[in-house]
């Protein structure tokens, strides 16, 4: 919601005016200096939007407060120059109104333009939300990336690297809502207070690496040669894509990164199609340069990569992880019954590669359990299981 400065007005005043943690008015506001607030200046409140109201016979502001749990001056803030007295029958207002909901409806087909529209939403509630565009796909849609907190602590989880697996970027965006709800409502999330976790962490979260896949999979074929051309010929002319993995050029995604890539082009002997072809050679794609050009520029503390299926952790690779690996995957385990496991035979992985060259905790975890796609009545029990492990990826 925004609001106009006034003479006397501050940050600190709008945070107890509007019961809201001051440091996310301040995020909410970059560009303003919060010491030198000038009169005039157009103000985000975050958490809130303004609604319409049409004043009806022998109302005063001071009921439509009380009625709404608001301060007077919130209302005199959103309409400015309006007296009490000066109320008529018919007269529009703006009332300030606190967002206790989530807006991202995640329990259903969660394609590339619903979390676009998603991440617009959120982003206009919550401007202390930062969504920046990682790079684009093969057929040109933006790989967005959302940053909340400004810890020194820098955690980086990502979904969808694969087509079939659109329920990881559903969970996630749920999960990234559930956090901002809880920031500005100063509620706890399974009982853990978020603002520590904002002003110790930062977070950045891809909510779907592979948007030409997911869309793939639950659109079906794209418009346009010669992607529907060839997309159709990589699946043998079946137009059922419930087993594609890959981007829309049959490169699987997660096979795309230089740790140990040859062994696993030699492990696997495909050609381009729905699953585990790992092109040409490493990083040609897109989507998985876009991540790693993230992964150098941020410089990430840990990641953790969101998939489907097993309810397994994956955590090692080639014995390069560090030790606080096992540690930090084992309370992983104990928040969301799945099992930890040290290796497995593949490679090339985003995890693999961030644990080579970093050195650091790297993670795959595997939501649910059954065939790809995971039907969304797993949604509850799988958004259930890993909150425990967004929340402790962030705090631990």
């Amino acid at each position: 919601m925004d609001i106009i400065a006034r003479r006397g007005d501050s940050f600190w005043y709008y945070s107890q005016l509007f019961n809201t943690r001051l440091q996310l008015i301040i995020d909410s506001n970059r560009g303003i200096n919060p010491l030198s607030l000038q009169v005039g200046q157009r103000v985000r409140v975050p958490g809130f939007v303004a609604v319409d109201y049409q004043v009806k016979p022998g109302d005063t502001l001071w009921e439509i407060a009380k009625k709404r749990s608001l301060p007077i001056d919130a209302l005199q803030l959103a309409n400015q120059g309006l007296h009490s007295a000066t109320l008529l029958a018919g007269q529009n207002l703006k009332i300030p109104q606190r967002i206790t909901w989530r807006l991202v409806e995640g329990k259903k087909r969660y394609d590339h333009s619903t979390m676009m529209y998603d991440l617009g939403r959120l982003e206009r509630v919550y401007p202390f939300l930062g969504v920046l565009t990682a790079g684009t796909s093969v057929l040109g849609k933006p790989i967005p990336e959302v940053l909340v907190g400004n810890g020194p602590k820098r955690v980086h989880m990502n979904a969808s690297f694969h087509g079939n697996e659109w329920i990881t970027t559903s969970v996630g965006m749920t999960f990234l809502n559930d956090y901002l709800l809880s920031l500005t409502n100063k509620t706890p999330l399974r009982g853990m207070q978020m603002d520590r976790i904002y002003g110790e962490t930062s977070l950045s979260f891809v909510p779907m690496v592979n948007p030409d896949g997911v869309n793939l999979v639950l659109n079906g074929l794209p418009p346009d040669e010669p992607y529907r051309g060839n997309v159709l010929k990589m699946n043998r002319g079946s137009s059922d894509f419930s087993g594609w993995k890959a981007n829309i050029r049959g490169v699987d995604l997660n096979d795309q990164f230089p740790a140990l890539w040859e062994r696993e082009k030699e492990r696997i002997k495909v050609d381009p199609g729905p699953r585990d072809y790992g092109g040409e050679k490493p990083l040609s794609e897109p989507e998985a340069i876009a991540m790693a050009n993230l992964t150098r520029q941020r410089n990430f503390s840990r990641v953790l990569a969101f998939h489907t299926q097993g309810k397994v952790i994956y955590w090692g690779f080639e014995n390069l992880e560090p030790p606080e690996s096992e540690t930090i995957v084992r309370e992983f385990g104990r928040v969301s019954g799945y099992q930890p496991v040290k290796t497995v035979d593949s490679y090339a992985g985003y995890k693999d590669w961030f644990i080579q060259d970093w050195r650091r905790p790297g993670f795959t975890v595997e939501m649910g359990r059954g065939v790809n796609p995971l039907p969304l009545s797993q949604f509850d029990e799988i958004y259930r299981d890993s909150l425990g492990i967004f929340l402790a990826a962030l705090y631990m």
